[in-house]
């Protein structure tokens, strides 16, 4: 049975998935680097390169090869869903955000080969290749995602991105739907003002 099909036999009967559901479902893709033959390159310049295997009204299925940047923190708008590591590490770094504030890191997990992690509504978190691996990931997420808020931390700044923009500060105009002022923490202001 070929990728496509496998896809196609597991994904197209989700109707608003659980958590439990999405899980399940990518359990029985069982998909591994074997079957993603035609990976995208990591892109020059960015935290990853990705490509869309799947996508319905209710669930999309994206492969990501990541270079050695890291992602910046994000949320994945009204989406929830698993990622799993096909090849490498993983650390994934997870935030507090309160109300129109600047995210917090909280802690931080390292996600080896053959794991996976679950990302819920409006959390936010970022990611990168681990110990200088190469690694692969798996992200399958309902609804598919749209308006995706980037937080960038140095400006004190949030934009909620265009569909097609990764979870990276936009650099085309047309990829920054809306950009949002953040406000600092009361301790970092006071640092800042010293």
């Amino acid at each position: 049975m070929t990728l496509t099909n496998r896809l196609k036999n597991v994904l197209d009967c989700l109707k608003a998935p659980s958590k439990a559901e999405l899980k399940d479902a990518l359990l029985r893709l069982d998909i591994t680097l074997a079957d993603l033959s035609n990976l995208p390159k990591p892109l020059e310049g960015k935290p990853y390169n990705r490509e869309l295997l799947y996508k319905s009204e209710e669930v999309e299925l994206l492969v990501m090869n990541w270079s050695q940047l890291e992602c910046a923190p994000h949320d994945h708008g009204n989406s929830h869903g698993w990622i799993q590591v096909i090849t490498g590490t993983s650390r994934n770094s997870v935030y507090e955000v309160k109300g129109n504030g600047l995210p917090a890191e909280l802690f931080h997990e390292y996600y080896e080969e053959g794991k996976y992690f679950y990302a819920p509504k409006k959390a936010v978190h970022k990611m990168q290749a681990s110990n200088h691996t190469s690694l692969v990931t798996l992200h399958l997420y309902s609804p598919p995602i749209t308006r995706m808020i980037v937080y960038d931390l140095e400006k004190c700044a949030a934009c909620i991105v265009s569909d097609d923009c990764g979870a990276w500060w936009p650099e085309e105009q047309y990829e920054k739907v809306k950009e949002i002022r953040l406000r600092m923490a009361a301790d970092d202001q006071e640092n800042n003002n010293l």
